[in-house]
């Protein structure tokens, strides 16, 4: 047996059978996708889209296991055209081989290669050459070609939870990896991780090698605190502080105060948030809290985060920064927000209205007899672009309001404009 003392933690605990994944149940529970493509016993094409840390090399590997299948890794950050050709030829040689080995060909960050490198991929997956696996931690619909996208189905990995993470932590126990470690602690340890496994790996491997050099056979929560800094200290992620701090961001940024705004944005990536989430944040607040007020805040918001994905940190976090700052002196508009919670609330309660017939689409001459889209009015046709007065909500909301604009930024002409037109409207209906 070889000796794998001298391995990565995470290698050693890597899975070695689909039973000894921990998460992701959704895709590989019993009758789940992946669990049923795993026993078809024919290898498909696939993107796993997910977090870092979800498994996604995991179950590639375990794919190629299960197909007695060659299993070649390509990363997209580091690899190129170069690459591929040697995968194409190394997987040519499987197939025409005396074993006429089936082969994998995994690529992760493979939203990292431009189209000309994902479509080299294109003939040698239809002609069944090899089966291509991508992992990926963005949308795939935007980050990957559609053509390769059609080829392959796509699984959604998602987050590892605490007690998933718990479970790791005790399999690294169970090999004496690493020594007994206080439940405070361990929490500690699966908020840092926040859903990534190989983070709480790397993290539990330096715990290991310094408790070793102290001879500790036991890590208290302070321990931990004092070998791991005041980063884990100060980033509590899921307690009290975190989520004030994050408070503490959303509301000066809707307060207009950009000095404050920076200040709890700087507080928040030094305490170890990841960039991602605090992007994602931005965004949220640019649709939320300034909306219609100065649409370009949200457009802002998605190149920030697409700037920090290209850059990464640091230099990826001054655009988000640059963010912050735009979205706290923007004008403020919460009135899309609260227009769309009125209506969710309405829908939610309501009873099924029927479409009113004039807007109902009729393809067919029976739809047409029976008046589907009689008297509807082409508002092209009219003057202004505009229907005066044609009624577009279901019977019993006529007259009903969601979207008052406030008479901030752009919302100012476009409560102009809904004034005209509802005062068109006003003379239609006369």
């Amino acid at each position: 047996m070889a000796n794998t003392a001298h391995q990565p933690l995470a290698e050693r605990l890597r899975p070695k059978t689909l039973g000894e994944v921990i998460g992701q149940q959704h895709l590989l529970g019993p009758g789940m996708p992946l669990r049923i493509a795993f026993e078809s016993g024919q290898p498909h094409s696939c993107i796993l889209w997910g977090p870092p840390g979800t498994g996604k090399t995991t179950i590639a590997r375990l794919m190629a296991d299960a197909f007695d299948a060659q299993f070649l890794s390509i990363s997209a950050v580091l690899g190129g055209v170069k690459d591929i050709r040697e995968a194409v030829d190394r997987a040519t040689s499987a197939r025409d081989g005396l074993e006429q080995r089936r082969t994998i060909i995994f690529v992760d960050e493979v939203h990292r290669f431009n189209k000309s490198q994902q479509d080299a991929f294109l003939p040698h997956v239809e002609s069944g050459l090899f089966t291509f696996i991508g992992a990926t931690t963005e949308n795939p619909s935007f980050e990957v070609n559609s053509a390769l996208l059609s080829r392959a189905a796509v699984y959604v990995l998602q987050s590892l939870g605490e007690d998933d993470l718990k479970q790791i932590v005790a399999r690294a126990q169970a090999i004496q990896a690493v020594p007994a470690i206080d439940a405070t602690a361990i929490d500690r340890l699966v908020a840092y991780a926040d859903g990534d496994a190989r983070r709480l790996l790397n993290t539990l491997e330096t715990l290991a090698v310094a408790a070793r050099a102290e001879k500790l056979d036991h890590i208290t929560d302070e321990w931990l605190l004092r070998v791991l800094g005041e980063r884990m200290r100060r980033y509590d992620k899921g307690g009290e502080q975190f989520y004030d701090t994050i408070s503490a961001l959303h509301k000066s940024v809707r307060g207009s105060d950009p000095d404050a705004a920076l200040y709890w944005f700087v507080r928040m990536l030094d305490g170890g948030a990841d960039p991602r989430y605090m992007a994602r944040r931005l965004v949220r607040m640019a649709s939320e809290d300034i909306g219609l007020a100065d649409p370009r805040a949200l457009r802002l918001a998605l190149d920030a985060a697409e700037v920090y994905e290209r850059l990464g940190t640091p230099e990826g976090e001054l655009a988000l920064a640059e963010c912050v700052v735009y979205l706290a002196i923007a004008p403020k508009s919460n009135a899309v927000y609260k227009a769309y919670n009125a209506v969710r609330a309405l829908v939610k309660t309501d009873s099924t209205r029927p479409v009113p017939m004039h807007l109902r689409n009729a393809p067919t001459k029976l739809m047409k007899e029976l008046d589907y889209g009689k008297g509807y009015r082409y508002a092209h046709d009219e003057e202004g672009g505009f229907a005066a007065g044609e009624r577009y909500l279901p019977d019993g909301l006529e007259g009903q309001v969601f979207y008052e604009p406030v008479e901030r930024g752009l919302e100012i002409r476009i409560a102009e404009k809904l004034r005209e037109l509802r005062r068109r409207n006003a003379e239609g209906n006369g």
